[in-house]
């Protein structure tokens, strides 16, 4: 399926929401949305995401993408252990989709998810090997190899957030709890205080640059990408990072691979819908 004039509709299974998105050729057209009740049953809970698939779906839409933050095994549509909605343990999501709306259906975690809408719609269009960071609650990560989505095992690859890093794991020195365990507010409270010039929060974000850019280093010693395209709430404070990020990309060892590599932010709307609806494309 290409883009053009078909439409398809994008789910974001996220933390606290689900929302859907109708998407005709590269614009979101019309959206919905409910809350993620943690403690719903299955049944609830798909019951939900059934209604809020069917606030934005038309007798036009040709197929629906979902991404999910869990396991996905994207061949047989089945999802394990999703994060936010602990009742779904082992559930046929493609398949019970399907028999719901009569239109294919294809699934995959929302790291991967913002990559290929990246690939498809925004930053990552012109580049050939790319690697898309999410920075929101934790790190998530999407690869993209010669121009398609590399997946791994049940949609595993790129979890660059579980990699050992000094007393954890690297996700929770780039993730929004790193702000929350080592100062005591939120990232978005902290943004809005780096935007008032306030020293403590841009001390904050200096130290949080400073570990992004040794994730950041090691993606680049995996994978050489063109580019590392940031998305998630986090990467709205970029430019209060970028410096001590920078500094610590001095130390990388192979400093002419770095004049052909970029860092950009994700300035797409509706990355999450767009995301999930390129798995249609």
């Amino acid at each position: 399926m290409k883009k053009g004039t078909r439409t398809v509709l994008g789910v974001d299974i996220g933390g606290t929401k689900i929302k859907t998105g109708r998407v005709l050729g590269n614009e979101v057209v019309q959206t919905g949305f409910s809350n993620v009740i943690k403690d719903d049953s299955e049944e609830a809970s798909l019951s939900t995401l059934f209604e809020t698939i069917a606030e934005v779906m038309t007798d036009g839409v040709e197929a629906i993408g979902v991404g999910v933050p869990a396991v996905v095994d994207a061949d047989s549509g089945i999802v394990y252990d999703v994060q936010n909605i602990p009742s779904w343990k082992e559930v046929p999501l493609k398949q019970l989709l399907q028999k719901q709306f009569n239109v294919p259906v294809y699934l995959n975690n929302d790291a991967n998810c913002f990559a290929l809408g990246e690939k498809h719609f925004g930053k990552a269009i012109n580049h050939k090997n790319c690697v898309a960071l999410s920075l929101g609650t934790g790190l998530g990560m999407g690869i993209i190899i010669e121009n398609k989505l590399y997946n791994g095992v049940l949609c595993g690859a790129g979890e660059v957030g579980m990699l050992p890093y000094k007393n954890g794991i690297l996700e929770q020195y780039t993730g929004s709890f790193f702000f929350e365990d080592n100062y005591g507010e939120s990232a978005k409270s902290m943004y809005n205080k780096a935007l008032e010039n306030n020293a403590d929060a841009l001390a904050a974000f200096n130290d949080y640059g400073e570990h992004l850019g040794e994730a950041i280093k090691s993606i680049l010693y995996l994978f050489a990408p063109e580019a590392i395209i940031l998305g998630g709430s986090i990467s709205n404070a970029y430019p209060f990072f970028k410096p001590s990020l920078e500094k610590v990309l001095g130390s990388f060892a192979y400093q002419k691979q770095l004049e052909n590599f970029k860092i950009e932010t994700s300035d797409l709307v509706d990355s999450p819908i767009l995301g999930a609806a390129a798995l249609c494309l």
